[in-house]
């Protein structure tokens, strides 16, 4: 009951602070609902970003796979913030110069309306079946484990989940659907205070009773027995070799945090350019110390269920709640459980939130009222995150069974899309010679290049290995498949050049004056990303 009630208490706090704070704001203006008024701070969108991205696909699947796998994984969470850096420094001045909305608003200007929609639509599928879905699924196993969902209502397992996954979902879409940017902005801030105190609790009370009382004895004899797990560098035909850093993982890194609708509109609803840069740099200083939440429970995991209390776990993903029960005291599961669905909110409201912006910025307004009212423009907002959430909440229960693990699926199902829109994004910029119809030919030869490799070749199956055929890793791949569109595109821009070249759209809404710290902070980032392999290598 304790639990219970603590678990009550600060999912209600996080509620009604979001509300006391929105009270008195217009909500049905483009700005105001779908960049906050162009009013965010620097805490607040860092904040907004890290919660957004961390949520239970990370607890549950990212510490499963370190339970796997070990330390290796790391790659995905430390090199964020170099990319976190070069957008501080690159990509946001320029974004908020033209005074965007949303990313693919650049590509009509760059390209043509066509690439804009296609881009825009690509998007909202792969929130609505990939992303969503698996956030749901991820916190209704965590909640089925804290709470025993289907002992109480007294259905099966997966009846269990089912519900939960429902309730997580309308919760979820009131948010989003009422509140807009800024009221997922400030939930997002508060689950991120949650989120590092819960986050933190779990490592430290498992070390405290693996070391005794004593909390570096207890790492000292994790680190002991499985030295092996904390490694970040891994093999050839590892679940992340080292040798992604410098293919793949760099051109996924960039979009997901200099493109990604969904983690850099909190950046363009700051309220200028010296706070984004900031917001953005001590996002990238959270993703260097985030690890220590998402990796290393799931490393004392193997330690604590392998070598201290040998015990047998069924899926990857059943790790992360079975080490919340066995450490964590009965007082404390209910704020635990409160943390955890303030991160799968803040995931699922965020996502739907900047669905709602391209759908109707992107879509709605180009091809369906291209005359519409900015509060035409919300309501077809808020009726885009009912549809979505719908959607996510009918397919999340089909996630379940991922071989690789459930953080391995999310990122194999990203690179169907992320690669073509990534590559003419990039193209956009740097190569002025590429043209709409040069970045068109790509994006369809990206997708139809993955998906014959990851899915009907099938080359990325690690089981490849042991029987002696042909393996790549998929992020090679993704590495492959983004030099092959910049070949194409220029190849394609040869024969169908570009008509004409004007100069980069200025429409700056915001101060432009940057922070004047901002390089040595990149500078700081960068060097404890390269110390923290040298020191795990």
């Amino acid at each position: 009951m304790l639990s219970f009630l603590s678990f009550v208490a600060f999912t209600l706090f996080v509620a009604l602070f979001s509300w006391y704070h929105l009270r008195k704001e217009k909500l049905d203006s483009r700005d105001g609902y779908f960049l906050g008024g162009r009013s965010l701070t620097a805490g607040v969108i860092a904040g907004s970003m890290i919660l957004t991205n961390i949520s239970t696909e990370h607890l549950i699947g990212m510490n499963g796979d370190a339970y796997t796998h070990g330390a290796i994984i790391i790659g995905w969470e430390v090199t964020s913030a170099i990319a976190l850096v070069i957008g501080a420094l690159y990509f946001i001045p320029r974004y908020l110069k033209m005074g965007l909305t949303t990313i693919p608003e650049y590509l009509e200007y760059r390209f043509d309306g066509f690439t804009r929609s296609l881009v825009a639509f690509m998007l909202v599928l792969s929130f609505a079946f990939t992303l969503l879905p698996i956030v749901l699924y991820t916190g209704a196993i965590n909640f089925e484990s804290i709470f025993d969902v289907s002992g109480v209502l007294g259905v099966s397992e997966q009846d269990g989940l089912w519900a939960t996954v429902l309730a997580i979902g309308l919760l979820g879409s009131i948010y989003a659907i009422f509140g807009g940017l800024k009221a997922v902005a400030y939930s997002d801030t508060l689950n991120g205070y949650g989120l590092l105190i819960g986050g933190l609790l779990v490592p430290v009370f498992a070390l405290w009773q693996i070391g005794d009382g004593q909390l570096w004895q207890g790492l000292a004899t994790v680190y002991e027995r499985v030295p092996e797990k904390f490694s970040v560098v891994g093999s050839h035909d590892s679940v992340m070799p080292f040798e992604v850093l410098f293919t793949g993982l760099i051109v996924n890194q960039l979009y997901f945090w200099c493109m990604n609708q969904a983690i850099i509109q909190r950046a363009l609803g700051a309220q200028n350019l010296k706070e984004a840069q900031k917001g953005l740099m001590l996002t990238g200083l959270f993703k260097i110390l985030v690890p220590i939440i998402i990796v290393l429970p799931g490393i004392i995991g193997f330690y604590y269920f392998t070598h201290y209390q040998p015990t047998p776990i069924a899926r990857s993903e059943l790790v992360y709640p079975a080490l919340v029960k066995a450490v964590l005291p009965l007082s404390l599961t209910g704020f635990f459980a409160a943390v955890v669905m303030g991160a799968v909110l803040s995931t699922f409201n965020s996502v739907l939130n900047s669905a709602a912006t391209l759908f109707s910025v992107d879509i709605f307004q180009r091809y369906l009222k291209q005359d519409a009212s900015e509060r035409q423009l919300v309501r077809a907002g808020k009726l885009t995150t009912t549809l979505m959430a719908a959607v996510a909440i009918v397919v999340a229960p089909f996630v379940a069974h991922a071989p690789e693990g459930l953080y391995q699926l999310l990122q194999t199902l990203n690179g169907i899309y992320f690669i073509p829109i990534a590559s003419i994004l990039l193209a956009g910029f740097f190569l002025p010679r590429v043209s709409a119809t040069g970045a068109k030919a790509a994006f369809f030869f990206g997708l139809a290049f993955y998906v014959l490799m990851a899915f009907v070749f099938d080359i990325d199956n690690r089981e490849n290995i042991e029987a002696g055929r042909f393996y790549l890793h998929y992020i090679h791949i993704w590495g492959i498949e983004f030099l092959l569109n910049v070949g194409i595109m220029l190849a394609v821009s040869h024969f169908y050049p570009r008509k004409a070249t004007e100069p980069e759209k200025e429409a700056a809404v915001v101060a432009l004056t940057p922070w004047p710290y901002a390089k040595w902070a990149g500078l700081a980032l960068t060097i404890i990303t390269v110390v923290i392999y040298m020191l795990l290598r």
